[in-house]
């Protein structure tokens, strides 16, 4: 590949993966990107990739960083609504509102870079492209995973998230007018044990938090674990989030065999569980170091 003068960056069209809180390695994607003289000028994302992605867009990555960085499991149990059986165990209302208090919603039409958040309509059972209106309306749709989060109702659509048929969706970046296509696989090769595993990160926990918050935070604590050596004692939520990343590695490989980027960026399956936001820090240092070791076998740093 031809190198570019040092005043001459490489554009990039970005595809961001699903797969729960492994996605928070997207953060050090992008900065290893950013730091590298590649300027993103697309962004195709899925569930947590179509958060990640579409706050990169609007500018605020760092400020979603931050508070990824500052969160803890109690943290996020206040921030888990029950649905009460509507099709999901959380209605994820909270979440949403506390990123736009955080960040601000904003229009997709007037983001910096385009950007595309891809979700799954049940009653089609096709692929649903999200470019316009609200960016969290659009997020929030992306990352409706099943049994998880209610579904999300969009005109005769109901939309859950985009990993149940496209969990690395390059599709929307085909026509993109850019160097290079990378593409951030959140299930790559498993990790051999103990490899690279996560340091528990110290965070205040408050005191005298109720019964309530408990049993979300126990519940949280059972679903993010990516330890199999319990396996004959898993949930049933266990099991469902097992099946579902199981699903979507699989039809990731297929996307990927079928459409391979430019640079493919491989982030292993059990880094960390599903629901491991408190390990942001070392998902955001383990995306940056897969983002230049991916370079580097490809031989395309500038």
């Amino acid at each position: 590949m031809t190198k570019k003068s040092n005043k001459e960056k490489q554009s990039v069209s970005l595809v961001l993966g699903s797969g729960g809180a492994r996605g928070l390695a997207h953060i050090g994607v992008i900065k290893w990107l950013e730091e590298n003289d590649y300027e993103v000028k697309s962004i195709a994302g899925c569930s947590i990739g179509a958060m990640v992605g579409g706050v990169y867009a609007a500018g605020k990555l760092s400020d979603l960083e931050e508070w990824m960085c500052s969160i803890s499991k109690m943290d996020m149990a206040n921030l888990l609504d029950i649905s009460w059986g509507n099709g999901g165990i959380f209605k994820g209302d909270k979440v949403i509102e506390t990123l736009k208090d955080l960040i601000g919603d904003a229009e997709i039409d007037n983001l910096n870079i385009p950007f595309t958040a891809v979700a799954a309509d049940m009653i089609t059972q096709k692929e649903v492209w999200i470019n316009k209106g609200s960016l969290f309306d659009a997020i929030r749709a992306s990352i409706s995973l099943p049994l998880f989060f209610t579904p999300v109702k969009r005109g005769d659509k109901l939309l859950i998230d985009g990993g149940v048929l496209n969990p690395v969706p390059i599709a929307p970046t085909f026509n993109d007018q850019t160097d290079l296509t990378i593409a951030v696989n959140l299930g790559g090769p498993l990790l051999k044990k103990n490899e690279e595993a996560p340091e528990p990160e110290e965070k205040d926990e408050k005191e005298g938090w109720g019964k309530f918050q408990k049993n979300i935070q126990d519940f949280i604590s059972k679903y993010s674990s990516n330890d199999d050596s319990d396996e004959k004692n898993w949930g049933m939520y266990q099991v469902a989030d097992r099946a579902f990343d199981t699903m979507q590695s699989s039809i990731a490989r297929m996307k990927i065999a079928t459409y391979p980027p430019d640079v493919e960026i491989k982030i292993a399956r059990n880094s960390c569980g599903t629901l491991d936001f408190d390990q942001a820090s070392h998902m955001i240092d383990l995306g940056y170091k897969r983002a230049k070791e991916a370079f580097d076998a490809n031989h395309k740093v500038v």
